[in-house]
This record gives C-alpha cells, sequence and structure tokens, in this order.
C-alpha cells in the first residue's frame, strides 16, 4: 500500500481548533495517521513531503456546482450547445474545480439529462481529473416557472424538464432516477433575471410532495430546490427537502422552521451570483442601475441579512456561488468564502468549516470527508499561508502547492517549498 509522509506542516484540521505544527502519514487512499510531534511518524514510508511549514487542510467543498453552466451571458447557449461539445465542456470545468483546491462538488443540475451522470462516472472511473461529485440531472420546472423558455405558440428548447401535475412530476423525477442521478432538483421559485419573479413560488403542492416522495422511495435520492421565497423555504422544510439554495427571502416563519430542523437541511445561499450581478455585469448589458430595477440588490440586501441570521441560529450554511455565468466564472470559486467573512460576519475558521467540515456533510460522508483525522479520506491541500488571516489566499491557485484526492496527488509540490506560512497566535 502507498503512503505518503507530509513533515514540516501546520495542520488545520477543520475541527476549529487553532492550527498545529504536526505530521500526517496517508497509507492508500486514507489518513493512518495525525501526529503533533515532528519525527514520531515512521520514515519509511514511500514518499516524504516536506511542507516547508505550509498549511495542510481539507479540500474544499461548492455546495451549489454546475459543470455545464458555460460562462456565458445568458441561458441560451447552455440549452442550445450540442450535447457532443457540452460534455467536453463538463469536464474542463470539473478539472478546474479540483484546480482550484475542491476535492467535493454537490451538482446543483446539469443543463442536459446525463451531463453530470456522465462526469462523475468518468471522474469515478479516473478516466478525467475532478472532485468527488454528486451529480444532478436538469432542474425540473412548471409551466410558467423559472427555465421555462417556450412560447405556447411553438415548440423549443429549454435547459430544464418542464412538466404540469403529479403524474408528469413522477415520470420525470423516475426517468432522471433510471439514469443514475444523486440528486433531484425542483424550481419552486422564480428568479429575477427570468420572466418568473424570485418571490414568486409557481410549483403546486401536490407537484413538490409526489417529486419527494418518488425520490425518496427510490435509492433514498435527496432533494434539492431553487427556493429564493420565503414560501418555497417553507416548503422545503414542511415536505423535508434536504438542500436549499439560496433562501434569500426567507421570512421569520421560515427561519424559525430551518432552526427547528437545523440537522435536517443545509442551505446554499448562492451569493456570488446575486452580488457579480449587482456589480460585475455591466459588461454584458446589466449595469447597477439594471440590476437595481431587476430588483438584484433588493435581494443582496434580504439574502445578507437572512443569512447573518442563519448562522446565529446555527443554521448549516454553506458556500457555493452559481459559478460558471460570464460574469461568475469558472475558477472564481473562492470568492465565496471571502464573502462569508465580509459580507455575512463569519469568522475564518467559520467560513473554511463551512466549506470542509459541512462538505463532508453534505456530501453525505461525515465520518470520512471535510476533516484532517485519522481514518478520513485523504483529501487535502497545501496552501502557502495562513487563511485565518487573509481568507482570500484560495483564490490565488499559486498558492495551493499540492493537491491530493483520494490519496494520489492531482498537483504535485515542487520543491524547494515556497510556504511563508505565519499563523496567528
Amino acid at each position: 500500500m502507498p503512503t505518503t509522509l507530509f513533515t514540516n506542516v501546520q495542520i488545520l484540521d477543520s475541527t476549529g481548533e487553532k492550527p498545529f505544527a504536526g505530521e500526517v502519514l496517508v497509507q492508500g487512499n486514507r489518513i493512518a495517521e495525525v501526529s503533533r510531534q515532528a519525527g514520531a511518524i515512521t520514515r519509511e514510508a514511500h514518499r516524504v513531503v516536506d511542507g516547508g511549514g505550509a498549511m495542510l487542510m481539507s479540500g474544499l467543498c461548492d455546495a451549489h456546482t454546475h459543470f455545464s453552466w458555460i460562462n456565458q451571458a445568458g441561458l441560451d447557449p447552455i440549452g442550445l450547445m450540442p450535447v457532443e461539445e457540452h460534455i467536453l465542456e463538463a469536464a474542463d470545468n470539473a478539472r478546474t474545480y479540483l484546480d482550484c483546491g475542491y476535492t467535493m462538488c454537490v451538482g446543483a443540475a446539469a443543463a442536459k439529462p446525463r451531463l453530470d451522470v456522465v462526469v462523475r462516472d468518468y471522474i469515478n472511473k479516473g478516466r478525467i481529473a475532478g472532485p468527488r461529485y454528486l451529480a444532478n440531472g436538469p432542474e425540473i420546472a412548471t409551466i410558467g416557472g423559472l427555465g421555462d423558455l417556450n412560447p405556447s405558440h411553438v415548440g423549443a428548447y429549454t435547459f430544464v424538464e418542464v412538466v404540469n401535475g403529479p403524474y408528469e412530476m413522477r415520470a420525470c423525477v423516475r426517468r432522471l432516477l433510471k439514469e443514475g442521478v444523486d440528486l433531484i432538483k425542483l424550481n419552486l421559485s422564480g428568479e429575477e433575471i427570468t420572466k418568473c419573479k424570485a418571490e414568486d413560488t409557481p410549483m403546486a403542492e401536490d407537484e413538490i410532495a409526489e417529486a419527494v416522495r418518488e425520490a425518496h422511495r427510490k435509492r433514498g435520492v435527496r432533494i434539492c430546490a431553487h427556493a429564493r421565497s420565503a414560501e418555497s423555504v417553507k416548503l422545503c422544510v414542511k415536505h423535508g427537502i434536504e438542500i436549499v439554495y439560496h433562501a434569500s427571502f426567507a421570512d421569520e416563519e421560515a427561519l424559525d422552521l430551518l432552526e427547528a430542523n437545523k440537522d435536517k437541511h443545509f442551505v446554499a445561499p448562492g451569493l456570488a451570483w446575486v452580488y457579480q450581478t449587482c456589480y460585475a455585469a455591466a459588461d454584458w448589458g446589466i449595469t447597477e442601475e439594471v440590476a437595481r430595477n431587476m430588483g438584484y440588490f433588493r435581494e443582496l440586501e434580504a439574502a445578507v441579512e437572512t443569512m447573518k441570521a442563519m448562522r446565529k441560529r446555527g443554521i448549516r450554511v454553506l458556500p457555493g456561488g452559481d459559478y460558471g455565468f460570464a460574469w461568475t466564472p469558472h475558477g472564481t470559486y473562492a470568492k465565496d468564502l471571502e464573502y462569508f467573512v465580509e459580507l455575512l460576519g463569519f469568522t475564518p475558521m467559520e467560513a473554511i468549516q463551512s466549506a470542509t467540515l459541512l462538505g463532508g456533510e453534505i456530501m453525505n460522508r461525515p465520518g470520512e470527508l471535510g476533516l484532517v483525522r485519522n481514518g478520513y479520506l485523504a483529501d487535502l491541500i497545501l496552501l502557502d499561508g495562513d487563511p485565518l488571516q487573509d481568507i482570500t489566499l484560495f483564490q490565488d491557485r499559486s498558492r495551493i502547492l499540492a493537491i491530493m484526492k483520494d490519496g494520489s496527488f492531482h498537483k504535485e509540490m515542487t520543491p524547494p517549498a515556497r510556504a511563508q506560512v505565519s499563523v496567528a497566535a
């Protein structure tokens, strides 16, 4: 069994404890030993990596991932792109996540039925590079809901599955389960950039109930939901939808429900999409004035206050910014950690735990992922610097000196170490 020994590292184990000097031994694909004493672990490892004082920690999780979003300014390109080119683009985006230190990703919808499933399967086979991945199918919407782009007088494409009523919902969910998805995504609310408003909730309750019943009954597949409106968040709790995306307009009743069921739900607000649409989309025609008129500044203000309240209530909030649009391009995923600290009041440690410790939980592998601990899977990154002092370090790929997934290096450290770590007292 191949072994790797990391020596001369600062260990940020994601338990909340301050980083400490130590060593970590990896055997096969798992962490075999974590030591606080230099030289205590055998030097007979197949490979010894001197970290030069760099920070060793768990790989990161993005809880709202779209491999098949392709850095375009609208939804048309992802729907119209031929599937052959689209699968290559999605595979390239999967590699980009891993290049950025993200070893866990939760699929939040694919633009075509099998894109996520195929990329996940080829990652698992070792045929392409990418993070551990929970594959999703296309978003499911109702007539007139988010993603129903078809004019009534002509059949056209759409990037979602459009259903009408519980029987069509059952058939749609069964088709996606047949393809092997890990998650089902429902569009409960709207989105300001579309014809369906963010605070509208067009999906009927019998449709929601049928989707949850069918997915949970078949192999225990979890549901996630695009849920910006207060009503949609409450429906998530009522029907046991585990992963809640956005939740910008959650009111006190919705917050109370989430808090009372906080061990059952995860919230990924997708802040990058809202923030960047407000401030960084002018080159694509969405100036700050346009964004304000569309309601995005109002939503950003609401989302910030809502997520602050969730943090105080102990509701599990994770990063994942809906990346893959022109103004939220792939490769900028770690901006979410900065937003958590600068906008939401998370401490740097809390932000890191939301992307590591909670990442293991949302991946449904809490005893194997998200911590640097004996027996955990060896998904590790070696960072040049202390993110507790500067949470933006993750945004510079050159500061990620090494990336290990499942005990194998995706990015190997080239000596001599560049690390300039100064751990806060």
